[in-house]
């Protein structure tokens, strides 16, 4: 889609290009012949609705005289019917291209984009708003409150290493969480019954690193090593748990997690394979947490998740690093050991 022809669109005309370039990948452009109708009077569906060419009519049940709308007119550049439940039904009079964008990602990336206005002075260059303008447009930024997104960017501390430079430890404890702001790292685990050290992952700029420890308050699993210089974010455990562990992990009750996999969810046990095996609730899958980063592409994009663990710890982790690759997911609070005090 040519960004040019969103130009002149309100309020898309507000947006950075970097914010726009997002929006439009979520958009639908529909093609549409005479007579189809766009939406009913009293919806409430979460659609703004554009009209790009062609001819619509807006008619409401209380209104004798039917609005007309054409594509590239002064009224165009506005929303078909924007007020929910809608005001008016739209029908296609000739026809027509339409534009359906995600109303509350519209909300959002204009809210972004004016805190990011009133930030710039926070940062050392435009190159700087460009990266926070790409952090908010990534999975797991995009779910996070504007506010904490806002408060977020105010507690991160930029920190200059070099290559080589290890900058958490595999045993010790977890103090602070990291994004990559440029440069590249990588994840060594160190197998203590083979007695060797292996290289299992690499983090590119505008990843982050190091939430394992600080979600299960456990000994560091693996050790990062700068393979290039760079510059990291880092944040402390106390916001990180704050501002953006806590919204982006939802807890679920167990009738909640009932409703939801009679719905259609899948059920992840992230414990260990040896857990599993002793006992599970049914239906379940077994994933183990540190087996997660290397199994996203076995699951469904489009399929709600729930995962659990035995106490909860595993499942927040899990939850947050899948919430990271754009999964719909939740966790059972307290996980099965929560079971016994509620065993129907």
């Amino acid at each position: 889609m040519d960004l040019k022809c969103l130009d002149n669109l309100v309020p898309l005309n507000g947006l950075t290009a970097h914010n726009l370039a997002v929006l439009v990948k979520e958009a639908r452009q529909e093609q549409l012949v005479a007579g189809t109708h766009l939406f009913s009077q009293g919806d409430e569906d979460g659609d703004s609705v554009y009209l790009i060419s062609g001819e619509v009519t807006l008619s409401a049940s209380d209104h004798h005289q039917p609005r007309h709308i054409v594509g590239g007119t002064p009224s165009a550049r506005y929303p078909l019917s924007q007020i929910k439940p809608r005001l008016y039904s739209g029908i296609a009079i000739t026809p027509v291209t339409i534009l359906r964008l995600n109303s509350a990602l519209i909300d959002r990336l204009l809210t972004w984009d004016q805190v990011a206005s009133y930030q710039i002075t926070e940062f050392e260059s435009s190159e700087d708003l460009e990266w926070m303008l790409n952090v908010l447009g990534s999975e797991t930024f995009k779910q996070l409150p504007v506010a904490n997104a806002n408060t977020l960017f105010q507690r991160f501390h930029p920190i200059r290493v070099k290559a080589g430079q290890i900058i958490i430890r595999q045993g010790e404890p977890g103090d602070y969480y990291y994004l990559i702001k440029s440069g590249k790292a990588d994840v060594l685990r160190k197998i203590e019954k083979a007695h060797k050290v292996s290289v299992i992952d690499q983090i590119k700029e505008g990843e982050g690193f190091g939430e394992d420890a600080l979600l299960t308050d456990s000994p560091r699993n693996a050790t990062v090593v700068m393979s290039t210089d760079g510059i990291l974010m880092r944040l402390g455990r106390d916001d990180f748990n704050e501002l953006l562990s806590e919204p982006l992990v939802v807890w679920l009750e167990l009738d909640e997690v009932r409703e939801k996999v009679k719905n259609g969810a899948g059920l992840l046990d992230v414990r260990l394979e040896d857990e599993f095996l002793h006992g599970t609730i049914k239906g379940s899958v077994n994933l183990p947490l540190y087996q997660l980063r290397h199994k996203f592409a076995d699951l469904d994009t489009h399929r709600p998740y729930i995962v659990f663990c035995q106490t909860g710890s595993r499942s927040g982790s899990a939850a947050f690093l899948l919430t990271q690759r754009g999964f719909q997911v939740s966790a059972l609070r307290a996980g099965l050991d929560g079971l016994r005090n509620n065993p129907s």
